[in-house]
């Protein structure tokens, strides 16, 4: 058999290809990290320093019809870090609201000092739910919207503000739609009003102000938040960076000018991958998500970051 090296590479191969999905689907989708980061800025309040937000992303909670116990596991550690704030920035589900029904005693459970902070994601738009007209998917996102607001008491931003206030200092929490920018990634769906999220409340915080954009398609960050706004810290998802890391490579990075963790404009508007702001005027952290779109991880756990912000 003159070709039988050739045939068994390539069962090697597919047994291999096989086996690491296998690994992704069982083990690797249920890893979880916790990671703990800074943010340092002379535009942190001191009344804020040392205050901690959880940024979470990407539940999609389909994900755990078949292991409920492992979202337990995440709302557990969440509150575990005991945090001030929570911020959501979206894909909360994958195509409506009845993927949420079976775990709301558990999303209940979440906590923060100050609230859970949320925005839609491309995925919360009924986007993939094939076979609806245009006003039944706007039907879903309003059973979502509302399950999201009165069910779980979350705070949900659509293209608004919200003020968290110590002494006379404040956290504007900015929440936008999915809003999907060209240059990187993949066209969704751009349903954000930056502009009149930040206008909402008008001159109501009188001190010293910190801003906070929740949105979830980082490409939104380079396509309008950077060249539009002076808004210092913004908080994203979406990329999952790629749920797969191939020699130390998260495959988003193929898709996404920014894909995962930190980045940083400074002051000639060049934007630096750096794991901490350095003198960054502006600053963008990206969460690799909760849940999957397709059920496989690897070298890409589920991630909780904890922000502390430093003055």
């Amino acid at each position: 058999m003159p070709y039988a090296p050739f045939a068994y590479t390539g069962l090697a191969l597919v047994l291999l290809f096989m086996g690491t999905m296998l690994y992704g689907y069982w083990f690797g989708r249920f890893q979880l990290r916790v990671q703990p980061t800074t943010y340092t800025s002379p535009q942190v309040p001191a009344a804020f320093n040392g205050y901690k937000i959880v940024h979470i992303s990407d539940l999609h909670l389909s994900s755990f019809a078949d292991n409920p116990a492992f979202l337990q596991r995440v709302i557990d550690t969440i509150n575990a870090q005991q945090p001030d704030l929570i911020c959501f920035t979206g894909d909360f589900v994958g195509f409506g609201v009845e993927e949420a029904v079976p775990f709301t005693d558990m999303l209940r459970q979440l906590h923060a000092k100050d609230g859970i902070m949320s925005v839609l994601g491309n995925h919360d738009f009924a986007l993939y739910h094939h076979g609806l007209t245009d006003e039944q998917k706007e039907q879903k996102v309003e059973q979502l919207t509302a399950y999201q607001r009165d069910t779980l008491g979350w705070q949900l931003l659509r293209n608004q503000s919200y003020l968290i206030q110590r002494d006379s200092a404040y956290l504007q929490i900015i929440g936008v739609d999915n809003t999907s920018c060209q240059g990187q990634g993949f066209q969704t769906i751009s349903r954000g009003d930056i502009m009149k999220a930040i206008r909402q409340l008008g001159d109501e915080a009188k001190g010293e102000k910190l801003q906070i954009l929740l949105t979830h398609d980082p490409s939104h960050w380079r396509g309008e938040v950077v060249p539009t706004t002076d808004i210092p810290l913004t908080l994203s998802g979406h990329t999952h960076a790629g749920q797969v890391r191939l020699f130390g490579y998260p495959l988003s990075s193929l898709m996404f000018t920014e894909s995962e963790g930190w980045y940083h404009t400074t002051l000639n508007n060049a934007t630096q991958h750096y794991t901490t702001p350095h003198h960054a005027t502006q600053s963008l952290y990206i969460n690799t998500g909760i849940g999957c779109t397709l059920p496989v991880r690897l070298g890409v756990p589920a991630e909780i970051t904890v922000i502390t912000l430093h003055n």
